[in-house]
């Protein structure tokens, strides 16, 4: 690397490990590295890895220009439940939407229902005295000498943050910007946010939700985002920081510390942006994206090229009203323990291991059986090689942590682990089963992208299981998330509320349009984005006159006039008839929401291309397949050809491994990455 060589830097931070791709713009060479990760302060194990990856592939720290930082810091605050003390101000009469929340109910055959607790207890939710009517009118003013009242009992309470969220605030945001106001003034070093800033759409308590969290969130990122800073600047001066967004793009800190709910599926979006951008390489533009780390296995969809977003997601039951990129988490990892219930059936997660004391074979303490032990024990891992040799694992600790488990069930300790993977896979393709159904999708229109580190050995059976035929195991598989950051670019999501309709009120709509168009600008400019990089993608959010629920229609172009309204509506009825199995296209369409992606592209230097492998050969050693222990070859992944290789075969790299079950073959394609194809069955 030349001394002038800009380098570029993504990193993901896990459960386990820290991931990291380092990009020299000048050569275009990509390199990945794994590091463990630290619970305790996640900024340690990024900058230990920065250091180690700098005199590893021989670059200075004062060259790195970039840094994009996908982070989950905010999903632990609020999975952990280690959040400050928060309160609620809200129009008075409503000082219970967090306590009601909604009524449905996601486990329908639970005798009781238990939703989660609000993050805000009732005693600190406090009405003031306004009213703004739907349509945005000024039905009761707000009474300014209640708020400065209510600013004394907020700080007898000692509150670190507040979210401020009238009804109908999405409509006209005044009374809330007054509210902020005087609290700011009375209420210094508190952490205020405004549903109107944060969330300005309907749904009170959705809206109330998303504001709750992200007031409460704004102490724990500041804090982070605060130290980071701090570090960097010592030790990396000329980065330019970045993280990473729910939406798949990335922010600036400090639009990261005022708005943190944004960062909630920070990391597991990276995955998605990948997998967008593999497909066009690739040629295969249905994707069901697969990424297994140590702790969670999560799904995304490319269908015909492009992502899901949905408006609406949900973190530990609490929902988040954002855009966000559409996917699917369970609790299966490779750090997943298993376990006997009291019926004796043999469960897997959702607790894991974690990266501190981690899995039994990691020899730091942890005595407990997961999905890496049984792995280990079946042969599908080698001891020897794990992590590039670097972090030998302990067979006989993870026989003994079976052992365990094996005497609840009568089973042998190669028999528990192989329930153990039995039990895995089938979780894994139940989840990536119903993140297809629930789209009106056929598991068998798809191919398989799998990757993460603990993804490989599990891939091919699940596929198999879902009756898929195609699995492809990217180049960088095991930092695939951390390589999609690396492309990723700034964005602004904004939105502006309006129910009617769709072809009366598209007059209104375009002007809304412009609007939107003007604040995207000035926050891009604020980014010190240049015009010519600059880019917007719309959508309208439809549904039929008399729905409670919506669906995103994208847009080509922000055009409401006659033929745009037409086109969108048009593309309404084929996505409804695509996710619900039926249209009604004599029933009147109504917009809810204009929604604008605002998007800053970063430069992005063109990566070298995938280099001919070199390694020949392979070795052999027994694993465990479908008969029982068959003695297996193992090749390293630089020797596996375009000619392919038949299966049961184990394919080994750095950070991972993948299994290769008898009736498939596994192949190299030109991009650099392996795909394995399951032989037709009569």
């Amino acid at each position: 690397m030349t001394s002038q060589a800009p380098i570029r830097i993504a990193v993901d931070i896990g459960g386990t490990f820290t991931d990291i791709e380092i990009l020299d713009a000048s050569t275009g060479e990509i390199h990945q590295m794994k590091t463990p990760s630290t619970p305790s302060d996640p900024s340690i194990g990024l900058l230990t890895g920065i250091k180690e990856a700098s005199a590893r592939f021989g670059f200075s720290l004062d060259q790195v220009q970039y840094l994009l930082h996908g982070t989950t810091i905010a999903t632990n605050a609020v999975l952990e439940r280690k959040l400050p003390l928060g309160a609620v101000v809200t129009t008075a009469g409503f000082e219970d939407v967090m306590q009601i929340g909604r009524h449905g109910r996601t486990d329908v055959y639970a005798i009781t229902a238990s939703p989660p607790a609000p993050l805000v207890k009732r005693r600190l939710c406090f009405g003031v005295s306004e009213r703004i009517g739907a349509d945005g009118r000024v039905l009761k003013p707000l009474d300014d000498r209640s708020v400065a009242f209510l600013a004394g009992k907020l700080r007898e309470a000692e509150v670190k943050s507040v979210a401020i969220c009238f009804l109908h605030a999405y409509a006209n945001p005044a009374h809330e910007r007054r509210a902020g106001e005087i609290l700011r003034e009375l209420l210094p070093g508190v952490a205020i946010t405004l549903s109107s800033d944060i969330s300005p759409e309907l749904r009170e308590y959705e809206r109330m939700s998303t504001t709750v969290l992200n007031a409460m969130l704004v102490p724990v990122v500041q804090t982070y985002t605060d130290r980071l800073a701090g570090k960097l600047k010592e030790e990396v001066p000329s980065t330019q920081v970045y993280l990473v967004q729910s939406n798949g793009g990335v922010s600036g800190l400090a639009k990261a510390g005022r708005e943190p709910a944004r960062l909630l599926l920070s990391g597991p979006s990276g995955g998605a942006a990948a997998a967008k951008r593999l497909a066009a390489d690739l040629d295969e533009p249905n994707l069901v994206a697969v990424d297994m780390g140590g702790t969670s296995f999560d799904v995304s969809v490319v269908h015909e090229g492009a992502v899901a977003m949905v408006n609406e997601g949900e973190v530990d039951g609490l929902p988040v009203r954002l855009p966000m990129i559409e996917m699917r988490t369970i609790g299966a990892g490779g750090g997943s323990i298993a376990w006997v219930d009291d019926g004796g059936r043999l469960r897997i997660g959702p607790h894991s291991a974690g990266a501190e004391p981690g899995p039994a074979c990691y020899g730091r303490g942890g005595q407990q059986l997961t999905v890496t032990d049984a792995n280990l024990l079946l042969g599908r891992l080698d001891g020897s090689s794990f992590m590039g040799g670097k972090m030998g694992l302990d067979r006989d600790a993870a026989a003994k942590a079976a052992e365990a488990v094996s005497a609840k069930l009568g089973l042998s300790p190669e028999e528990t682990a192989a329930g153990v993977i039995a039990v895995t896979n089938s979780s894994l393709a139940t989840a990536t089963r119903l993140s297809l159904f629930e789209k009106g999708m056929d598991p068998e229109d798809f191919a398989l992208l799998s990757f993460g580190g603990a993804g490989g050995v599990h891939a091919c059976e699940v596929a198999e299981e879902l009756g898929m035929r195609k699995v492809i195991f990217p180049a960088h598989a095991s930092t695939l998330s951390a390589w999609g950051i690396l492309w990723s670019d700034i964005t602004h999501d904004l939105s502006a509320t309006q129910i009617g309709l769709f072809s009366d009120l598209a007059p209104s709509m375009a002007q809304k349009a412009q609007a939107l168009a003007a604040e995207a600008n000035r926050l891009l400019a604020e980014d010190g984005v240049r015009p010519e990089n600059c880019g917007f993608e719309w959508a309208v959010d439809l549904r039929y006159a008399g729905q409670a629920f919506d669906l995103r229609v994208p847009l080509d172009t922000a055009d409401f006039s006659p033929r745009g309204v037409a086109a969108a509506t048009s593309a309404f009825h084929a996505i409804h008839k695509q996710r619900f199995s039926y249209d009604e296209p004599a029933v009147p369409v109504e917009i809810v929401a204009l929604r604008l992606t605002a998007i800053g592209r970063l430069a992005k230097p063109t990566p070298a291309p995938a280099s001919a492998g070199t390694v020949s050969g392979s070795k052999t050693r027994p694993v465990y397949g479908r008969g029982g222990f068959v003695e297996t070859k193992v090749w390293a992944r630089e020797a596996i050809g375009p000619e392919g290789v038949p299966g049961p075969a184990v394919v080994e790299e750095t950070y991972t491994a993948t299994y290769v079950p008898a009736g498939w073959t596994i192949r190299a394609h030109a991009t650099g990455a392996l795909i394995a194809e399951r032989a037709a069955t009569h």
